[in-house]
């Protein structure tokens, strides 16, 4: 791959906004214990990708709650009170966001997202509006790493693989936008992802 990328692509969760239920569960448990059993056997991370997938928070909990009905009320609270999973932006990444905006003719965004939730991360954080086009995975019933979800980007923008230089903090779906032909990068910082996008020849 020698052709140096000109088109950013982002994740969200965990690399624009800071995403994990435990911000909303350490409020409703007093007992640390007892919340990470809820989020390891009640309310898993298998279930919410299901909601990621495009299912509705309403069905998931109405599906979820006769299986644990003394959990009734946490189970809801992951619909209800999903806001504060989410405390705020990481602020160093929406500066590199605004930076590659500036820079580049378009940037996208590929996302692991519920689609109803995304509409309202988008009010929330209007950074999330400035992308050309954002690719999310309850809208096309698609998750990464399947290489589906990057195709959806590839045909509907017109953009070959090696144009992009994609962002997430998810080895597995950096490993499969690198099988695919796109330059990546592991996010861990703000501070790593911002040098190695200048690495790649981004005006960073």
């Amino acid at each position: 791959m020698t052709a140096k990328p000109t088109i950013p692509v982002f994740d969200i969760g965990n690399v624009l906004i800071n995403w994990d239920p435990r911000h909303l569960y350490r409020k409703l448990f007093d007992d640390h214990g007892e919340m990470e059993t809820f989020l390891e056997t009640v309310c898993t991370d298998a279930w919410n990708l299901e909601q990621d997938r495009g299912r509705t928070f309403a069905d998931a909990v109405e599906a979820l709650t006769p299986q644990f009905p003394h959990y009734a009320d946490h189970i809801r609270a992951y619909d209800e009170r999903w806001p504060e999973m989410i405390p705020g932006a990481i602020e160093d990444s929406v500066a590199l966001l605004t930076t590659l905006r500036a820079a580049c003719p378009r940037v996208f965004a590929i996302t692991n997202f519920n689609q109803d939730k995304f509409r309202l991360a988008q009010a929330r954080f209007p950074f999330l509006t400035v992308f050309d086009d954002v690719v999310v995975s309850g809208d096309e019933k698609l998750l990464k790493p399947d290489p589906a979800i990057y195709q959806v980007l590839f045909d509907r923008q017109g953009v070959r693989p090696s144009d992009c230089a994609f962002v997430d903090d998810s080895e597995k779906n950096v490993l499969a936008a690198r099988a695919l032909g796109m330059h990546a990068i592991h996010f861990r910082t703000p501070q790593q992802a911002r040098e190695e996008f200048r690495a790649l020849g981004f005006a960073v």
